[in-house]
């Protein structure tokens, strides 16, 4: 009973710590409502406003209406240059697109004879470069089609690809990017928060308060772990609410009590994570180099940036030993493919193992530590 009341005054004063400090509530009101929209809004695996140029030496129906359909929001509306305004317009970077058409392209077209039209494109945004020159392809032969039957309707070839997306209709790349982005401020600031409580008590000589008191190292760690797990929760839990589900419009399939149970096991396994690094660190300088040392892994291999599936086969098998790996994999199941318990209880046994296997380490470098300062 002492040992839980300990705990919680610890909590308590952690708390206080950390909400009585402007510049951390500004980093995490900052993390989870302008981070989070600045990076779901603004992924770029998609075709967004992108400037086109339309060099017209044809003039006929035809080109008009394939320049037509190259419209907002994927496209500018399109530019009608010359071919050297065209060309110098894209050594200056300001289109990424230029679409020409010769002479005679419409009668061409009519006769069968497979006119050629030209398409130059700015390569150096490669992705972008490559998913425009795709839509560019895919709306010309859609308008010809049109043009030459009179029918956007008109019958497919025998064998035709029929695509259907699940969980996701649109393709929207917005609810994808706004869970890994919430995956990556929970990552950040839990250690970061973890590690500099541990820091600070070092630094501003409470340590030795804490170490004549009747209190053990467990007690210490586990009240700072679970300190700042409430706070980075409740800030998950709003950004979830009222960001991402409210004004990112991103719809939610599955229980938010899962979400959030998941959500905690996962906390603390990041924060026994900072709390190692905030041990092992001698000061605020140090413990900022370890942290990216540590942060960049986790972001980048967690599946966010790019599927686990397509990474190295070594790779694939040390992101294993990644809390957030796992994390990814479960919230993507319970947002988007309303995943239950049933579904999801190895990934949350897997965050749980990891969480007590850093934990145990860290309070093991912990004990160790104290012990020296003794």
């Amino acid at each position: 009973m002492r040992c839980l009341s300990n705990i919680f005054w610890l909590a308590g004063k952690e708390l206080k710590s950390v909400l009585g400090d402007p510049v951390m509530v500004v980093l995490i009101l900052w993390s989870f409502i302008v981070a989070v929209i600045l990076e779901a809004s603004g992924a770029g695996d998609t075709v967004y406003n992108a400037a086109i140029a339309i060099v017209d030496e044809d003039g006929s129906t035809l080109t008009r209406q394939i320049a037509d359909a190259l419209d907002p929001p994927w496209f500018q509306p399109p530019l009608m240059f010359g071919a050297d305004e065209a060309a110098a317009a894209m050594d200056r970077g300001r289109i990424m697109f230029t679409l020409g058409f010769p002479p005679g392209f419409e009668a061409d077209v009519i006769s069968g004879l497979m006119p050629t039209a030209q398409l130059q494109v700015d390569a150096t945004a490669v992705s972008q470069a490559q998913l425009g020159t795709d839509y560019i392809s895919n709306i010309m032969v859609s308008e010809t089609r049109t043009f030459l039957t009179g029918n956007p309707d008109a019958p497919d070839p025998a064998v035709a690809l029929e695509l259907r997306r699940a969980f996701n209709p649109n393709g929207d790349p917005i609810w994808f990017k706004s869970v890994s982005s919430l995956l990556n401020q929970l990552s950040l600031l839990t250690i970061v928060l973890t590690g500099a409580a541990m820091l600070r008590e070092r630094e501003q000589g409470t340590i030795e308060h804490l170490m004549v008191m009747p209190l053990t190292p467990w007690e210490i760690a586990l009240s700072k772990v679970l300190a700042n797990v409430v706070v980075v929760l409740a800030a998950f839990t709003l950004s979830l609410l009222f960001v991402v589900q409210g004004l990112l419009q991103v719809p939610m399939q599955g229980s938010l009590a899962l979400l959030l149970a998941g959500t905690a096991v996962y906390l603390a396994a990041a924060a026994a994570i900072g709390m190692f690094l905030g041990t092992m660190a001698r000061s605020m300088a140090q413990f900022a180099l370890l942290v990216i040392m540590v942060i960049i892994p986790i972001i980048m291999l967690s599946g966010g940036m790019g599927a686990i599936e397509s990474q190295p086969d070594i790779t694939q098998k040390m992101t294993m030993a990644l809390p957030s790996r796992h994390f990814l994999t479960f919230a993507k199941a319970v947002v988007f493919r309303g995943a239950g318990v049933d579904t999801v209880w190895v990934q949350l046994a897997l965050m749980g193992g990891l969480g007590l296997a850093f934990f145990a380490a860290s309070l093991a470098l912990f004990r160790r530590s104290m012990s020296l300062v003794r």
